[in-house]
């Protein structure tokens, strides 16, 4: 078990994932986290890593370090995704083999899942289809992440465990409208759009995919009861069991906003995936469950993001 002064490292701790875990441990007491900035620890390079996982020896890791985007990063820069997160994910679980981590928690992806798979995703659908091709480079690195941990618990013993989060959306979101997923790029947009009086804001795709979101806050709750009472081979999904459409979620954020405006949907630009939606029954059955509803969450990051500069 995990305690209350054992030196834990969360990488990619300044990101979006990343902080939030610290959060949550901050706020449960957790006093000695590790937690280097990338100008100080490239994940990438290997020596680094080996140099960093050598000298600290952190018993514990959150592998939370990642390249991410929305759909238009994943598809322009495919060639970055793929050999950047299989660089991170290698070093990073590598080291924490060699220099002994009690225990590891991989954060992948729900875009792991073939595009046409039977809804709601379950953990056995993995590798069962093709997969959404304009993700399809940082997807294969996530699905490597995955196989990683398997293959390290396997032949090594090395108690590393997956958690595959539905999308996300919380504090220290990006908003850059070229590398942003959708909630950040929607209130971007309406936001933009309401200071300057335009009176349309335009939303990628047709408007009817369905997506399932979770406050970021409530994965690193689901990140830490996992660290303490989850140990076994197979990954685990991490969502709320709620979807909703594009189209409705841009009006849900419309409406939170006040904006005034018209939207419309480009239905020349790519949709994504149809439908995802991950079926978390065995989180929910381990008793774990999200306590921040969709609406409530982005109230409140839409009142947080008043004042960004963007």
């Amino acid at each position: 078990m995990m305690e209350k002064h054992s030196k834990i490292y969360v990488a990619g701790g300044r990101g979006m994932v990343g902080s939030a875990i610290i959060r949550k441990l901050r706020a449960e007491g957790f006093d000695n986290i590790l937690s280097p900035t990338s100008s100080e620890l490239d994940l990438r390079k290997q020596i680094e890593v080996e140099n960093f996982f050598s000298k600290e020896k952190p018993e514990y890791v959150f592998l939370a370090a990642a390249k991410v985007g929305g759909i238009l990063a994943n598809n322009i820069y495919r060639a970055d995704f793929i050999y950047e997160n299989l660089m991170i994910e290698s070093n990073v679980i590598h080291q924490s083999y060699v220099q002994g981590v009690k225990k590891l928690l991989f954060l992948g992806s729900s875009c792991i899942y073939p595009k046409l798979a039977p809804q709601p995703l379950k953990e056995e659908a993995l590798l069962s289809g093709y997969l959404e091709e304009t993700n399809e480079p940082y997807a294969i690195a996530k699905i490597a992440g995955i196989k990683l941990c398997e293959s390290y618990r396997r032949q090594y013993g090395c108690d590393f465990i997956s958690a595959m989060p539905t999308n996300l959306y919380g504090p220290n979101d990006n908003y850059d409208l070229k590398n942003s997923h959708v909630i950040p790029a929607l209130i971007r947009k309406f936001r933009e759009a309401q200071s300057s009086s335009i009176p349309f804001v335009e939303v990628w795709g047709t408007g009817a995919p369905l997506r399932e979101f979770l406050h970021v806050d409530d994965l690193a709750d689901a990140c830490l009861f996992l660290m303490l009472n989850y140990s076994d081979n197979e990954f685990i999904n991490v969502g709320t069991g709620h979807e909703l459409t594009i189209h409705e979620l841009a009006l849900l954020i419309k409406g939170i906003i006040g904006y005034a405006g018209e939207v419309k949907f480009d239905s020349s630009k790519p949709d994504g995936t149809p439908r995802k939606l991950m079926d978390s029954t065995k989180l929910k059955k381990l008793g774990w469950q999200p306590s921040i509803d969709l609406r409530e969450g982005l109230e409140n990051i839409c009142l947080e993001e008043v004042q960004r500069k963007w």
